[in-house]
């Protein structure tokens, strides 16, 4: 019983930043941390569904909560949404880095402004919010929360720029949490594995527009309240590395010990190809 009492005081009052916060895991750990009675400031471009969102969360958790429009991948927008969030609020306890996009077209059939663009979001936009939160953060001994990928340690197919911005996202906050050793900052990469949320429905392709996919081809797909909900657990432990994936343990051994038995074996379908298909 102490347990859950305490586990239920851990977030409440504090302030938590939620990029890409309107819709699939942002969304979930929005309605999460308003539960456990945090104070929540959430990014996103769509100021519609942000009000509606908003209103969701003061009616049904009666969450103090501030919604921002606001692109990541534009430093200053990010810099004076924080600025709006620490004058509101006083500081950031927690930034979870969650927004994101992706692609499916091969290579060299991608233009580069769709490289650019994924990396400008997926890597830059934890970037400009890492940077800007970062005083705060130290000041109150807060969280970074990082939603990466499985592709962040096995590739997969056709998401070139999507599977390389995962891997900087490693690169970058693995370094940073060694750099904070002993500040009192944890920061813990988050490793879903397929998920039921609009990221493939929104999906760019080589040209830059948007194309919905087509459904996975392995496993089970988890639903972005249990991601959420496991994220949340994490958090409350400072966990530094959390792997959610059906298929994490055989990715990882065979992408990093056995690579040509991954690409011939598991790769085609990690990344939705059925048997027999080639795209």
């Amino acid at each position: 019983m102490y347990r859950k009492v305490f586990a239920s005081k851990v977030f409440e009052r504090k302030v938590v930043l939620i990029t890409g916060g309107c819709a699939g895991i942002g969304r979930a750990l929005a309605m999460r941390l308003a539960q456990a009675g945090a104070r929540l400031v959430i990014l996103d471009l769509q100021q519609a569904e942000l009000d509606s969102l908003l209103q969701h969360l003061r009616d049904n958790l009666n969450c103090e909560a501030i919604g921002l429009c606001c692109d990541v991948a534009d430093a200053a927008a990010v810099a004076q949404a924080v600025a709006q969030a620490c004058e509101r609020f006083g500081g950031i306890d927690v930034l979870i880095n969650n927004a994101g996009i992706t692609h499916r077209s091969t290579f060299a059939e991608t233009e580069l402004a769709v490289l650019q663009r994924v990396m400008a979001v997926n890597y830059f936009g934890a970037v400009h919010c890492t940077k800007a939160a970062l005083p705060s953060l130290v000041a109150r001994r807060g969280q970074i929360i990082v939603l990466s990928s499985l592709s962040g340690f096995a590739p997969l197919l056709y998401r070139s720029a999507y599977n390389a911005s995962k891997h900087a996202l490693h690169g970058l906050f693995e370094t940073l949490r060694a750099e904070l050793k002993g500040s009192g900052v944890n920061v813990m990469l988050v490793c879903p594995g397929f998920t039921a949320t609009d990221l493939r429905k929104n999906a760019l392709v080589g040209d830059g527009s948007m194309a919905q996919q087509p459904p996975l081809a392995i496993g089970k797909v988890a639903s972005a309240q249990d991601v959420a909900e496991s994220i949340y657990r994490g958090a409350l432990r400072r966990r530094r590395l959390l792997v959610l994936s059906n298929v994490n343990w055989r990715a990882r051994l065979l992408a990093r010990f056995f690579p040509r038995l991954f690409e011939r074996v598991l790769l085609p379908r990690l990344s939705g190809l059925k048997p027999g298909s080639s795209r």
